[in-house]
C-alpha cells in the first residue's frame, strides 16, 4: 500500500483565500546508491575483516567469558551461516524529520546472493560517533543474517549518512524509531521488484544498546500504526537503556560512567529531539563545550575514539553542578524528556527476547531489571549473565541471535 505525505504549503500571510499547495512525497521508494556483494568469510576461514565489529570502550575491564573471545566468536557465527555471500545495498528513501516533514535519509539493505527470504529483519543500530561507521557506509555485523536467507534492513538515522551535517537527535526515541519504519516501508517494494520478497509476511525486530531501546520503540510505532503492514514475529534487545532516567540516575550516582560521550550526547539529543531549548552551557562544563562540536558533531571520531580524547570518564569533568542536580529546573525539564524518551510504557504483542551483560559498565544492567518488571505477564525470555563488557556482550548478543533464527 503507497503511503503518502500531505504538506500544506501556504501562499502567503493571508492566505485562507486560496487553495494551498500540496506536496506528494513517496514513502515507498528506495533508491539504491551501490550494490557491492561480499563474502562473510575470507578463504582461511576467518570473518571478513571488513565487518564491523562494536569497539570494545576503553575504561572497561576485559572480562575473560570464553564464548566472547573473538576466534569463538567467529566460528560460531560462521556456523550459523547457509550460504558465503551477501550483497550489500547502500540507498536513500523519503522519511520523516524530527518535526514530522520530509527528508531524505539513507540507509543499508543486505540481502542473500542466492535462494530465498525467509523474513524482513529491521535492525536499530547501536551508539556510533564517525559517520563512517553508519550502516551505510560499512558492512555491519547484524548484515551476516542476511548469509542465513533474511533480508536485513538497517537505517542510519538523523544525523549519519545523508544526513551526518545534521545533529543526531540521540536516544530521542520518536524520531528515530520512525527513521527505521520508514526505511522498512521504503524497501518492501523494491524487495518484490529485485525478486527477494520475503516467503513470509511477518517481520523480526533487533537491536543492541541504542538499537535495543530503539527497537522496542519500533515495536511501540509498528503496534500503534502499521501493525497490518508489519505484523511481528519476535523482538531481539540487547544491553539496551531501555530508562534513560534511571541511565542518567545512575551515572549521576557513581559520577562516572563507562561511556564518557554517553550522558552529554543524551543531553544534545533529546534537547534537540524534544525542543526542550535548553543551553547546553548549563549542562557542559568549559572543558567539555570547548571540543564537543569537534569530537562529537562532526562524525570524524568513534566513540572508543571521543572518550580516549575526552581523557576523563569523571562526570563532574564534564557535565555542571546543576546539570547533575535532578533538582534544578532545568536538569527537572530534562528528565522530564528522558521519562517521555523511556521505552517501558507499552504492552508488547509479540514474543521479545532480551539480552544483558551483568558485567556491562556502559549501559546499567538497571534497565534490563526495568523491562524485566515492567513486562512481567507478556512471553519474554531473560539471557542475563556474564558476558563481559558491552562490545563483548553485543558480539555475544548477535551470536546468539543468529543462531536462534
Amino acid at each position: 500500500m503507497k503511503r503518502f505525505l500531505y504538506i500544506l504549503l501556504l501562499a502567503g500571510i493571508a492566505a485562507a483565500c486560496h487553495q494551498p499547495e500540496i506536496i506528494i512525497e513517496d514513502f515507498d521508494t528506495f533508491k539504491v546508491t551501490s550494490i557491492k556483494p561480499a563474502p562473510v568469510a575470507m578463504e582461511d576461514g576467518t570473518l571478513n575483516p571488513d565487518i564491523r565489529l562494536m569497539e570494545t570502550n576503553c575504561d572497561e575491564p576485559e572480562t575473560k567469558v570464553a564464548v566472547t573471545t573473538a576466534a569463538l566468536a567467529v566460528q560460531s557465527i560462521l556456523g550459523v551461516t547457509t550460504s558465503n555471500s551477501v550483497i550489500n545495498i547502500a540507498g536513500t528513501y523519503t522519511g520523516h524529520d524530527i518535526d514530522g516533514s520530509p527528508i531524505t535519509l539513507s540507509g543499508k539493505l543486505l540481502v542473500p546472493a542466492k535462494g530465498p527470504v525467509k523474513n524482513l529483519v529491521i535492525v536499530s543500530h547501536y551508539t556510533i560517533g564517525a559517520n563512517y561507521e553508519c550502516p551505510s557506509e560499512c558492512f555491519p555485523l547484524e548484515g551476516i543474517l542476511a548469509a542465513k536467507g533474511y533480508a536485513v534492513v538497517m537505517a542510519d538515522y538523523i544525523g549519519y549518512g545523508i544526513t551526518a551535517d545534521r545533529i543526531h537527535p540521540y536516544m530521542h526515541v520518536e524520531s528515530t524509531a520512525r527513521s527505521v519504519v520508514d526505511m522498512a516501508l521504503a524497501v518492501k517494494p523494491y524487495l518484490e521488484h529485485i525478486g527477494k520478497k520475503p516467503e513470509s509476511n511477518q517481520v523480526i525486530l533487533m537491536g543492541y544498546s541504542q538499537g535495543g531501546a530503539t527497537t522496542l520503540g519500533v515495536m511501540r510505532l509498528i503496534q500503534r500504526e502499521y501493525f497490518g503492514e508489519f505484523p511481528i514475529k519476535k523482538v531481539y534487545c540487547g544491553g539496551g537503556p531501555y530508562d534513560l532516567a534511571a541511565t542518567y540516575d545512575t551515572a549521576i550516582e557513581m559520577g562516572k560512567t563507562g561511556i564518557p560521550c554517553a550522558i552529554p550526547m543524551i543531553v544534545q539529543g533529546v534537547n534537540a529531539g524534544q525542543g526542550l531549548g535548553l543551553d547546553l552551557k548549563d549542562f557542559f562544563t568549559p572543558k567539555l563545550l570547548s571540543c564537543y562540536n569537534e569530537l562529537i558533531n562532526s562524525k570524524q571520531y568513534t566513540v572508543k575514539g571521543i572518550n580516549v580524547a575526552l581523557g576523563t570518564n569523571n562526570l563532574h569533568d564534564l557535565m555542571t553542578e546543576g546539570a547533575r542536580d535532578k533538582h534544578n529546573p532545568k536538569t527537572a525539564k530534562l528528565y522530564k524528556a528522558l521519562m517521555i524518551n523511556s521505552v517501558l510504557d507499552f504492552w508488547p504483542s509479540a514474543p521479545i527476547f532480551m539480552f544483558h551483560s551483568l558485567d556491562d559498565q556502559t549501559v546499567p544492567f538497571e534497565n534490563a531489571l526495568k523491562a524485566e518488571q515492567a513486562f512481567k505477564g507478556i512471553d519474554i525470555s531473560f539471557d542475563f549473565g556474564h558476558y563481559g563488557n558491552h562490545g563483548n556482550g553485543a558480539i555475544m548478543f548477535i551470536t546468539n541471535v543468529a543462531k536462534i533464527l
